[in-house]
């Protein structure tokens, strides 16, 4: 297949590439004014923000922390700060909006805490947009029958719509069930259980029916429904071609991985311990599955055919989602990813340079390389992932693993190019907090520990070569925490020692 045809992501960066929208038969209404994305940095979001601009639209990104990643990823759109949870940041974003994407969710916080932040963020976004004299909202919720018991996340994802549907400004509502795409976070799950078990178990609520949908049909839902006025004011259910069950759509992904598994009844049905256990077995934390998988208990079928009626495009099958986003990662085009808004609020997280004053401890290892600082950085830049750490993996990995177990990140987030970097981006139970081409990499932990922790990366010139230096920087004030770094010293010394080896040995290719 074609690179055009299995593409994932739409992105200025590769003109061979085309965008999911080029096929869409609305036409494009650029005249209507500035056009709000809100959770802009997150999977949805940062897919729609280049469909926008590409057709002409006036495109005004809403993110909590300003970065300079935005203005690079999304050239020619308005960047702009605000959280829905501070209302009077609102103000700003909603100036001389005509229409504003509602596409932010709770989910990430976890059962028992999502659902009233949910509603309270729709609630101020809602108000704001009232003061704002906002024409229309358009908001992506979540599909269930409502004649039905639904789990916490659907009954949530309802009442947010209610919440903004409460106010003057007109609402269109597109309901959503599973959507599969490269980096979404139900992709992942069923990906990662395939490939991992060779033994599946299932569950009873297994045998409810759901109308998967890929990623690139959401966008253009979600661009059809602005260019298509008669939708304002509808609930509009959208789904891809395909009504399987769960268990069918496990099996059919083992058919395309071309792997064989067993598939068994399992003896229980415990959601919540079900999800715990998915988590050890996938990418995806607990916090994520037990919600998703909760909604499982429901079928999530389009219950009308409005949707396809008034924006007319053929939709996908689960086969060709599940392999346009296969294809994608073989590529290593994959733009955006569920990590990228996990843990919540990562991007409020303590910096490094906010600190008040030097970290209470901090280790260097450094050696001599011959090496350019660009060969040196682009070893660097490729650890973790699939790829490991180089030597002493199973070190990381052991680690990673505890911090799963007590419900953590866990190393087994990977990263979402194995090769390409990007503030913000994830490196296992990492984040990128700052990249400075051929200098510096400074990476965040998101472990659970009893304090803060930095990796950071360093290349200074000397004489014909280059320094290279890791730099273990770790802050805490309790005697917890000066146990823990003390614990942990001679496994560092290992662990850094070899690590830096590795990078300087590692063969590359220099970039011009």
């Amino acid at each position: 297949m074609s690179k055009i045809l299995d593409s994932d992501h739409p992105d200025r960066g590769y003109p061979q590439e085309r965008f999911f929208c080029d096929d869409l038969l609305t036409r494009p209404r650029p005249e209507i004014g500035k056009v709000l994305v809100t959770g802009a940095s997150g999977y949805i979001g940062g897919r729609l923000v280049p469909e926008l601009l590409a057709r002409g639209y006036q495109v005004r990104a809403m993110v909590r922390v300003a970065s300079a990643v935005y203005e690079t990823r999304w050239p020619g759109a308005e960047i702009v700060m605000a959280d829905t949870l501070r209302p009077e940041s609102l103000e700003a974003a909603m100036q001389d909006v005509h229409t504003t994407y509602y596409l932010i969710h709770s989910l990430l916080l976890g059962p028992g805490k999502f659902e009233e932040a949910e509603i309270k963020a729709a609630s101020n976004f809602r108000k704001a947009a009232e003061r704002a004299h906002v024409s229309r909202i358009i908001y992506l919720g979540g599909l269930g029958d409502t004649r039905s018991r639904l789990s916490d996340h659907l009954r949530s994802r309802m009442k947010v719509a209610e919440e903004l549907e409460a106010g003057n400004v007109p609402v269109t509502v597109l309901r959503a069930a599973i959507i599969v795409g490269s980096g979404s976070a139900s992709y992942e799950i069923i990906k990662h259980l395939v490939k991992n078990l060779f033994v599946i178990l299932i569950p009873r609520w297994a045998k409810n029916k759901c109308q998967p949908t890929a990623i690139r049909d959401v966008i253009k839902y979600l661009v059809g429904a602005l260019e298509t006025p008669e939708t304002t004011r509808m609930h509009l259910d959208i789904g891809g071609v395909d009504i399987l069950t769960y268990e069918q759509m496990l099996k059919e992904m083992a058919d395309i991985l071309g792997v064989r598994r067993i598939f068994l009844p399992a003896p229980f049905s415990d959601i919540g311990l079900l999800s715990y256990v998915v988590s050890l077995f996938t990418p995806v934390p607990a916090a994520i599955t037990v919600s998703l998988m909760r909604g499982l208990a429901n079928e999530v079928v389009c219950q009308d055919q409005k949707a396809r009626e008034l924006i007319a495009f053929p939709p996908l099958t689960y086969r060709q989602s599940i392999v346009k986003a296969l294809s994608r990662e073989e590529q290593d085009q994959v733009h955006t990813r569920w990590s990228d808004a996990y843990p919540p609020a990562h991007e409020l997280a303590v910096k490094l340079h906010e600190l008040d004053g030097i970290p209470t401890y901090v280790a260097s290892y450094s050696l001599f390389s011959d090496k350019s600082a660009a060969v040196l950085f682009q070893s660097a830049c490729e650890v973790g992932g699939e790829e490991g750490w180089f030597y002493h993996s199973w070190m990381w990995r052991i680690r990673g693993g505890i911090d799963r177990l007590l419900l953590g990140v866990g190393s087994s987030r990977g990263r979402k190019s194995p090769s390409k970097l990007e503030v913000h981006d994830v490196i296992d139970f990492w984040r990128v907090e700052d990249l400075r081409p051929n200098r510096r990499l400074l990476l965040r932990s998101e472990m659970k520990m009893p304090g803060m922790a930095w990796l950071e990366f360093t290349i200074q010139p000397r004489g014909k070569g280059n320094v290279l230096s890791v730099i273990a920087h770790y802050d805490a004030r309790s005697l917890l925490g000066s146990l823990y770094w003390h614990s942990m010293l001679l496994f560092h010394h290992f662990i850094f020692n070899d690590l830096i080896r590795q990078i300087e040995k590692r063969k590359q290719v220099e970039q011009t």
